[in-house]
């Protein structure tokens, strides 16, 4: 066998692994369409090459608004690789303690909110932080990650907690320990990751099921297409109404910010 057909058939396995989680993938929609049809979001966080999930979620062609892509650019900024705004550094501040905190600081979180967070390893200590918080505020947490490599890996904080541990309900990529998923001859590290497939699956299987629910519940989304799809004046239409729909979402994440008694009262919960 190639090492191309090799890798192929990594793939097939972990498309299989995502078809046995359809029950997950179900209750995950479900509890991501009861938060958009309750005019909430779901907010969406991965650090490190989990930022590709989250942009995968929305926005892009065949997505549509209710989902809020929280990015932190010293997270995931990678193309320089080394040097100001390297990668060096954005390893180093994903396991920064606190850091989740003050990322979420900046908005009206609500218990109709839902969360999807990303991390293939599950160890790193913001994304746990995130989840952990989202709980704390009565969040239901949706964690992907890549199982295999998590159970094998150590937890960065010092309790030794996964992100598992704050998830209400995990889905897994599918991907082998180490994510890299075939050797070639004369090489003795492994090459070719596996999570960026079985992630951008999860995402999108997660993305039909809420579409076909809200579109059953009577609220059909607003999706981004291609002017090559459904014409020009259209897709234009379209365009327009799912980002001012995200606008008039998020604008309700900033609504409460900083507010004493508002905050207060979150902090008695």
């Amino acid at each position: 066998m190639s090492i191309i057909l090799e890798y192929l058939e990594k793939c097939k396995n972990i498309l299989q692994t995502i078809e046995n989680q359809q029950p997950q993938i179900q209750t995950a929609a479900q509890w991501f369409t009861d938060t958009i049809l309750a005019g909430r979001m779901v907010h969406v966080f991965g650090s490190g090459h989990s930022r590709i999930m989250v942009e995968e979620m929305w926005p892009r062609y065949g997505s549509f608004a209710g989902f809020n892509p929280i990015v932190e650019l010293s997270l995931t900024f990678h193309n320089l690789v080394v040097g100001a705004n390297g990668q060096r550094q954005a390893m180093f501040l994903e396991n920064v303690a606190g850091f989740a905190e003050r990322i979420l600081r900046n908005f009206d979180l609500s218990d109709q909110d839902t969360a999807l967070v990303i991390s293939s390893s599950g160890t790193n200590i913001v994304p746990v932080e995130m989840a952990e918080i989202f709980q704390q505020r009565g969040i239901k947490v949706v964690a992907l990650v890549t199982s295999q490599h998590s159970a094998a890996s150590s937890s960065k904080r010092a309790d030794g907690k996964k992100l598992t541990d704050f998830a209400d309900l995990v889905l897994d990529t599918g991907a082998p320990v180490g994510d890299a998923m075939v050797y070639v001859p004369n090489l003795d590290t492994p090459v070719a990751p596996g999570s960026t497939v079985g992630g951008a699956t999860l995402i999108n299987c997660l993305k039909a099921e809420t579409a076909r629910l809200l579109t059953e519940a009577g609220q059909p989304p607003k999706v981004l297409s291609a002017a090559a799809v459904v014409g020009s004046h259209r897709a234009v239409e379209l365009f327009e109404a799912a980002y001012d729909e995200h606008a008039h979402r998020i604008a309700k994440m900033y609504e409460k910010v900083g507010i004493p008694s508002y905050v207060s009262a979150q902090n008695t919960l």
